[in-house]
């Protein structure tokens, strides 16, 4: 075990222990603490979410107490660093509501654990959902920490982000909305305007992210674009170069790091389960499907060479969910014809029905990604649907946004490695520290994880101790993980010896 121990100057701040893996090749003792070649006196962050302090689906009072740069600004206070000021929601319940007419709600309150079902935690939101907290109420700035929840690269640069005509239009942020210093500036020119001497950037992850979440529909979230990122990228970077600022910014996490995209099973379909709770129940709605939808496709789809696209449930084993695959051959005018030649009358009569429903349907496989939204939605009607056969992945195939497959995985993950690029270069061309945030996540992810003084933290749901409820922000512990990657980078760079917080002293998930 080693330790670090600050000298009496820093008494009165922490005492930090440091975990048994590899976070320090060698012991320290009675070290003071030093700023190096930085200047912390005036920090300011700039993000999204995650900078913010965002967690469990929500912006609340508590997890923006938890955010990274919270937790960093208190160790520069050790060296000279000033005083740090959040945008503070209103409540510890999150959401907010845009005051038009009747006051719309634009943002669902925070997740908690209700109670257990069955071994699985039964989530919900607080305050039933209702929130209290008004856009419209613009808050005294400014503000040194600039995260706003549902950026992209090319929001810090849009003027009139901040402006509540445009939140309806989403041409402007509600977050921002809040503490913008008017509505027709720019978070970027926010940012400039205090003339901070150290900023942090945490940036990029919703230009995929967005887009994974949504299953890959780019009518839900764009992807954006590889070459427009760097172009967006290297502008913000730039911008913030005429600050003569020393800094220090992070990459982007694969999307396979994260619970949200990794907890959900691609078969939850068991007999108890499409039985509500009645395995019997569930076991006569299996025969059902089975003699009326996935028997017959199977049979239709085998004379084409595509049997292994739906299968006949099991009784006994956990089935796959029903996805439309965009990526394979449309068999629409096949299984059409075949269903009308079949001389079975409840397939002729079907017969156009079933070609243009289940011409591009499959059972989910291993390496299609399942997004924790998804859960909520099976089994749930689809009004476009035959009422029979109208359970979203049950019997009515789940529409691509939400399922990612391969394709759109890897799609995704190329993005995110070229937007990876473009950030370590434009930090070395600046000679700013970098973070590689991805390089934690997956360590995260690993089946080891990450330790802490003997706490072990995962990426694993709920259990895992790094992530909160949404399964795509952290706990106030995962957020000091990430902020001691960002104080380890700042110290290399900059020769500073800025101590590590301590983990285990934040919060995770709370349960009942």
């Amino acid at each position: 075990m080693k330790k670090i121990i600050i000298s009496t100057i820093a008494v009165s701040a922490l005492l930090f222990t440091v975990s048994c893996n590899t976070d320090f090749d060698t012991d320290v003792k009675d070290i003071v603490v030093t700023k190096g070649e930085a200047d912390f006196s005036k920090y300011v962050s700039l993000g999204n979410s995650l900078t913010s302090g965002y967690r469990d689906g929500a912006l609340y009072i508590d997890g923006q107490n938890e955010s990274y740069p919270s937790m960093m600004a208190q160790q520069m206070k050790l060296v000279g660093g000033g005083d740090f000021k959040q945008p503070l929601m209103g409540d510890n319940n999150g959401g907010l509501l845009l005051n038009v007419g009747p006051n719309v709600q634009i943002a669902s309150t925070k997740l908690y654990i209700d109670s257990f079902i069955a071994g699985a935690p039964d989530i919900k939101n607080a305050n039933n959902n209702v929130a209290t907290t008004l856009t419209n109420t613009v808050l005294t700035g400014p503000f040194n920490n600039m995260g706003v929840p549902g950026a992209r690269v090319s929001h810090l640069l849009a003027p009139g982000y901040g402006n509540v005509a445009g939140v309806l239009a989403k041409t402007a942020n509600p977050y921002f909305v809040r503490f913008a210093s008017s509505p027709t500036t720019s978070v970027i020119a926010d940012f400039k305007a205090q003339k901070p001497t150290f900023f942090s950037l945490w940036i990029g992850n919703n230009d995929a992210l967005l887009y994974a979440l949504a299953g890959g529909d780019s009518s839900v979230e764009p992807l954006t674009p590889p070459a427009q990122f760097t172009q967006y990228y290297n502008l913000l970077i730039s911008d913030i170069a005429t600050t003569n600022a020393k800094g220090v910014v992070a990459n982007i996490p694969s999307v396979t790091s994260i619970p949200s995209l990794t907890t959900i099973p691609t078969n939850p379909l068991t007999s108890a389960v499409l039985g509500g709770g009645n395995v019997a129940a569930g076991e006569a709605n299996i025969d059902n499907l089975n003699a009326n939808l996935y028997g017959p496709l199977n049979q239709i789809l085998t004379a084409f060479g595509a049997g292994d696209r739906i299968k006949p449930l099991s009784k006994t084993a956990a089935n796959p969910l029903l996805i439309k695959d965009e990526s394979l051959p449309d068999l629409k005018a096949q299984i059409t014809a075949a269903a009308a030649a079949s001389g079975n009358a409840q397939l002729v009569a079907l017969a156009t029905y079933l070609g243009n429903t289940y011409g591009q349907a499959r059972q989910a496989k291993a390496g299609d990604l399942v997004p924790l939204t998804t859960k909520s939605e099976i089994g749930k009607t689809e009004p476009t649907a035959l009422a029979a056969l109208s359970a979203r992945g049950v019997s009515y195939p789940f529409a691509d946004k939400y399922i990612l497959i391969p394709s759109e995985i890897t799609e995704i993950n190329t993005a995110i490695d070229a937007y990876n690029v473009t950030i370590k270069a434009a930090a070395a061309s600046k000679g700013y520290a970098f973070v590689d945030a991805n390089k934690k996540m997956n360590e995260l992810g690993s089946q080891s994880g990450v330790s802490w003084d003997g706490v072990r933290y995962t990426a694993k749901f709920v259990t895992g101790g790094a992530f909160s409820l949404d399964g795509v922000h952290l706990t106030g512990r995962g957020y000091a993980i990430i902020a001691n990657e960002f104080i380890k980078s700042i110290n290399t760079t900059y020769k500073s010896n800025l101590p590590q917080v301590d983990p285990n002293k934040y919060s995770g998930v709370k349960f009942p």
